[in-house]
């Protein structure tokens, strides 16, 4: 297959970019989880083999992000500011959700992780994860920071939206068929269930409750605005709001 014809390839340039962003990730992270088993996180350690995710990530954004340039042309993200403004404000509501058991565990005054069913709502102090703290300087603080924000605003939003509504939602309902002569969030309850139930899947136990509900209204967003703009841009103010969030209250485990 030559270059252009990889270049028009419509499924594909919905596909790859976010089996790209798993893969890289995936894979580093398993390896230099093993090297962590091993290596039991010693203090002397560099930062680049004491917390890899700093260099994972902003090279899953530039691979993911490469793909996403190369099949630019292909994604269909036409401007409506009334579509996109409906979807910012969803972001605002959805991830307030999100975020709303791990707030309530600070007003609940709780010490400890609590188990049960708060557990399985995400009621969990979330205080262990990505945090640009482990450097000294301001540069490296600046630089971490930057480019977790440049993943989850832009490169997540997008490589999650094309697979999961640009592509997804349009598979289930034509399997055998032309998928691409779906139109843009036509609703269905079999769509609606498999992508949420996928984007459930891929997030850790403590999101599953919020997930549910993100994805509900991510649905909602691509039903009623039929823009798959407006679902982008949703996500992006979505995880901006989170990112600001986790640095703000030190809940580094949300992002």
């Amino acid at each position: 297959m030559n270059v252009s014809k990889l270049r028009d390839d419509r499924t594909l340039a919905h596909v790859v970019p976010m089996v790209l962003f798993m893969l890289v990730g995936g894979v580093l992270l398993l390896v230099t989880g093993s090297m962590e088993s091993v290596f039991r996180k010693h203090e002397f350690l560099p930062w680049w083999r004491s917390s890899p995710e700093h260099w994972i990530y902003p090279l899953q954004t530039l691979v993911a992000g490469g793909a996403l340039f190369f099949w630019r042309k292909q994604y269909d993200l036409q401007w409506s500011r009334g579509k996109v403004l409906f979807g910012a404000v969803m972001g605002v509501v959805g991830i307030g959700l999100w975020i709303l058991p791990t707030q309530a565990y600070e007003w609940m005054g709780l010490t400890e992780a609590p188990t049960g069913w708060l557990k399985r709502l995400g009621v969990m102090p979330r205080r262990e994860g990505f945090d640009p703290g482990i450097f000294e300087s301001a540069a490296g603080w600046w630089t971490a920071t930057v480019f977790r924000f440049l993943r989850a605003v832009v490169v997540v939003a997008l490589v999650e939206e094309l697979l999961w509504r640009g592509f997804l939602m349009r598979i289930v309902l034509k399997p055998d068929g032309d998928y691409w002569k779906v139109p843009f969030g036509e609703a269905s309850w079999r769509s609606y269930v498999i992508v949420t139930a996928l984007v459930v899947v891929v997030h850790q136990p403590e999101d599953h409750a919020g997930a549910v509900v993100w994805g509900t209204l991510m649905y909602f967003v691509a039903v009623r605005t039929k823009s798959l703009l407006a679902c982008v841009v949703m996500h992006g103010v979505g995880n901006f709001l989170m990112g600001w969030y986790a640095l703000a209250f030190e809940k580094y485990g949300l992002w």
